[in-house]
């Protein structure tokens, strides 16, 4: 499977930094709550967990079928994409970055902690993972 290919500048403008994340006011908005009904339910179009990662480790590139979006919860990482893992960012607490479907992505905790990140993939199961080669990971 070829491997999706994005510019830095087309990669850039998936991430959202918390610092710059303005709050929204919902009550401004005239929202029917027949539309807010079912966001306490069960997600069922998508997949999310934590992953917890001592200072130095991280997840070697790989690509997903679907989207996958990261927003770290504590610490400092370095996300990583592109075929040789030269396409990179380094993102805080509450940043925000979001895969593309194909990418080869990796990352990797640089804080002086462990490190939390709140993984969000965009199908109910992970499926099939591709990794670039087993056991390589980018110049992190």
């Amino acid at each position: 499977m070829a491997s999706l290919r994005i510019s830095n500048e087309e990669m850039m403008k998936r991430i959202a930094f918390f610092k710059d994340v303005m709050p929204v006011d919902y009550s401004s908005m005239n929202v029917s709550p027949e539309l807010t009904r079912g966001m306490r339910g069960k997600v069922v179009t998508s997949r999310w967990h934590s992953i917890r990662c001592s200072r130095g480790a991280g997840a070697p590139l790989h690509s997903h079928k679907m989207v996958e979006v990261f927003v770290p919860l504590n610490g400092k990482w370095k996300f990583f994409w592109g075929e040789d893992g030269t396409g990179e960012a380094e993102l805080g607490p509450w940043d925000t970055i979001s895969f593309p479907a194909g990418l080869m992505e990796g990352f990797k905790n640089i804080g002086t902690e462990e490190g939390t990140l709140l993984v969000v993939l965009g199908a109910p199961e992970v499926g099939e993972v591709t990794y670039l080669k087993k056991g390589v990971e980018a110049n992190a």
